[in-house]
């Protein structure tokens, strides 16, 4: 006698994903519905400019949210990177617009008199391939240089953001010291085309934005996938307790080596697109302050959540650009002060306010909507 067995019952569980599954999907093509489609037709060509120069801070807080979110390392020196990226974009475009008019030397360089040669280490930079690769590995380069050996020392907390800040500080000290090829205090401005399209053209920047949104959009789904990946796992881990990673056989420095590092390549792109985004990058752009300005947008918005970086840097930088204007004396007092609430009453940024939220109802014991005593 045969007896046929049937086959099991599917759950509802395993016949659809939980909603914790669908929660980042979603957010993700929100975002993408925000940026791409209610943006660009919501909002004025100056308003669109305003808000492609925001999502290029927006890049960097992804870089910042994996170093220091994820790996708890206090990267106050992103300018460094920011700056590098974007003054290797601007030199490609600097030698564009000059060959275009029929020149050897960009503008700058005629009016200060630095003679009929250009210098050796620009010359590269016209070649479009070489700046593109340059505004990322040359950030990852100086980045991975410093991290082997600040980190292989053991170097951590605040030494770690004093060295960043340091950093930061003599790179804006040397460009303002050699004007006659770098534009000194002014940087690099007027810059008038964008591989081959002309960025006095609306439409063309339009294009800009999009290619700064999609930029944006690909980082926060790569970020994403490397937060759950086997390496964030143990990036977390060397956050919380180095010497238990260290004595399972890992080296915390390379594992640090490798967030420090790709978030200077972040920063870098970021600079690379805040270029043809404003038309100008200058040490006031890369310094101590603005290297600072790119860690209290993470911190405000939630430095541990990629969603909640991305959302803080731009609105500071909006606050920035609304606030300062009418109150310039008080702003930077106000940045400040933004920082230390959110590091010291709020370490999880206003991503976290719900988890407080619940955890102290959870707490004093009173119910949730819809609950009964």
């Amino acid at each position: 006698m045969t007896t046929t067995s049937t086959p099991p019952a599917v759950t509802p569980a395993a016949a659809a994903p939980s909603p914790a599954r669908l929660r980042t999907p979603g957010a993700f093509v929100l975002g993408a519905v925000l940026l791409l489609g209610v943006a660009p037709l919501a909002l004025s060509d100056f308003r669109l400019s305003l808000l492609a120069k925001y999502l290029c801070y927006a890049i960097v807080a992804v870089g910042v949210s994996l170093a220091w979110g994820r790996g708890g390392l206090m990267v106050l020196g992103q300018g460094v990177f920011f700056g590098l990226g974007g003054y290797a974009m601007a030199m490609h475009l600097k030698l564009a617009d000059a060959a275009a008019t029929g020149e050897t030397l960009p503008d700058f360089m005629q009016l200060y008199g630095t003679g009929d040669a250009l210098p050796w280490w620009w010359k590269p930079f016209a070649n479009p391939a070489f700046a593109l690769a340059m505004t990322v590995l040359l950030p990852m380069a100086v980045a991975a240089l410093l991290g082997f050996l600040v980190f292989r020392r053991r170097v951590r907390g605040a030494y770690f953001a004093i060295l960043s800040q340091a950093l930061a500080a003599a790179l804006s000290i040397w460009l303002i010291g050699q004007q006659a090829t770098t534009g000194g205090t002014n940087g690099l401005t007027g810059i008038q085309g964008f591989f081959g399209y002309s960025l006095d053209d609306p439409v063309n920047q339009r294009m800009v934005y999009f290619v700064i949104a999609v930029v944006l959009l690909l980082l926060l789904a790569g970020a994403r996938q490397l937060f759950v990946s086997r390496y964030g796992e143990l990036l977390v881990a060397v956050r919380d307790s180095e010497e238990r990673v260290r004595f399972l056989g890992y080296n915390p420095a390379d594992v640090k080596l490798v967030a420090y590092v790709l978030a200077a390549g972040t920063a870098g792109l970021a600079g690379a697109l805040f270029v043809p985004a404003v038309g100008i990058i200058s040490p006031a752009l890369i310094g101590i302050v603005p290297s600072i300005g790119f860690v209290i947008g993470a911190a405000v918005g939630g430095r541990a959540s990629l969603v909640g970086a991305v959302l803080g840097a731009v609105a500071v930088a909006w606050a920035q650009s609304t606030l300062s204007d009418a109150f310039p004396a008080a702003w930077t007092y106000l940045q400040g002060l933004l920082f230390v609430l959110a590091v010291g009453f709020l370490p999880g940024g206003l991503a976290s306010l719900g988890v407080v939220l619940r955890r102290r109802r959870a707490r004093t014991g009173t119910p949730a909507t819809g609950e009964t005593v």
